[in-house]
């Protein structure tokens, strides 16, 4: 006869066989944290972050000399976590949505330079006509929801991108993306429940670049580990280093196969740094000019990938030859958003409803 086991004993078995699942991701990740990505993908990866590098950069300048207006939020130092994650997506099927530091994912996806700069400038050639600006980037064509003003917002909405996936069965994946001052949102606690409640196929990305608008993570977070955020929810978590774009590579790949498989949402946190201030108008008096200095010295996503491939026997010159090759293409987007038109008066009144009411 078997033995029989009791009710409490029963209970702390599925109680930690609940918890090793909740933590199965992360033990998963930790065993094995980095991409192994062939020279060429990250040779391609690589290039990716330098251009985003390199734009933001530009953006930067002509947002100085007063050609950009209104809120401008660089992604200067963040660009292993997009292009690392979204090297992992289906272009085809899958879906995106972030908040107002939005032209690095735009270009991670792959959307041409030139018609993202035009946006910043407010010209008629740019991605929503110059409409939506600096935060608001959208482009049904790439599946990419936006650049949203409202923080935590798009947590929401990507909740209901990924119940529209489901709806439709067409095995997509909505990646949310929200900042560490976004966290703590009610909407966003309240989007983990019902994602939960449906199994829904989204990831939430928590990228935690240390300071929120301008308070550091330790003075406005009482749980500070941010992937354990879920874990009331039941969606298990990972904690990856966002200045590693082949480790950030490895654990979307984890996540998207858990969600694929129809387990239900994932909870990423993304540790990294921006280099700059929340927005350009922001000195950032909060943390030491020896700070930033230390993160770019030794953590730098786009220079610790330029050693690997060093390492691995491509050419210095071939890198150099790559910068020069990036450098003329943002070069080329800012003279095209200098010279392109205003959009006319009556875009005003377009884009304005999707029906007549």
């Amino acid at each position: 006869m078997p033995k029989k086991i009791s009710q409490p004993a029963a209970a702390d078995a599925a109680e930690a066989a609940e918890a090793f699942a909740l933590r199965s991701l992360q033990t998963a990740h930790a065993a094995n944290p980095r991409y192994a990505a062939s020279n060429d993908e990250l040779l391609a990866l690589y290039e990716q972050m330098l251009l985003i590098r390199r734009f933001e950069e530009r953006a930067g300048q002509l947002y100085g000399l007063g050609l950009i207006g209104g809120f401008c939020h660089l992604y200067i130092g963040q660009e292993a976590v997009a292009v690392g994650l979204q090297s992992a997506l289906d272009p085809a099927r899958d879906s995106v949505i972030t908040g107002y530091r939005d032209h690095g994912h735009m270009l991670a996806y792959g959307i041409d330079p030139k018609v993202i700069m035009a946006e910043l400038t407010g010209r008629a050639a740019g991605i929503s006509h110059g409409k939506g600006g600096s935060m608001h980037m959208f482009s049904i064509d790439h599946r990419f929801y936006g650049g949203h003003g409202i923080v935590g917002a798009q947590v929401s909405l990507g909740t209901g991108l990924a119940f529209a996936h489901k709806y439709r069965e067409d095995g997509g994946v909505c990646v949310a993306y929200f900042g560490d001052g976004a966290a703590n949102q009610g909407q966003v606690y309240e989007s983990f429940n019902m994602a939960s409640l449906w199994k829904l196929p989204i990831i939430f990305v928590i990228e935690n670049n240390q300071y929120a608008m301008g308070t550091a993570v330790k003075r406005s977070s009482a749980e500070t580990h941010f992937y354990r955020r879920g874990t009331a929810f039941r969606i298990p978590g990972m904690d990856v280093n966002g200045m590693d774009v082949l480790e950030v590579r490895q654990g979307a790949q984890l996540a998207l196969d858990h969600v694929r498989g129809g387990n239900g949402p994932v909870l990423m946190e993304l540790n990294t740094y921006r280099y700059r201030g929340h927005s350009m108008s922001d000195p950032a008096k909060y943390r030491s000019r020896e700070e930033v200095q230390d993160v770019r010295e030794h953590r730098d996503p786009i220079d610790h990938a330029k050693v690997e491939l060093l390492e691995r026997g491509i050419a210095e010159e071939r890198l150099k030859e790559m910068e020069k090759q990036i450098r003329a293409t943002v070069a080329a987007a800012a003279d095209f958003a200098e010279n392109s038109p205003e959009p006319e008066l009556t875009e005003l009144y377009t884009d304005v409803l999707v029906e007549s009411y």
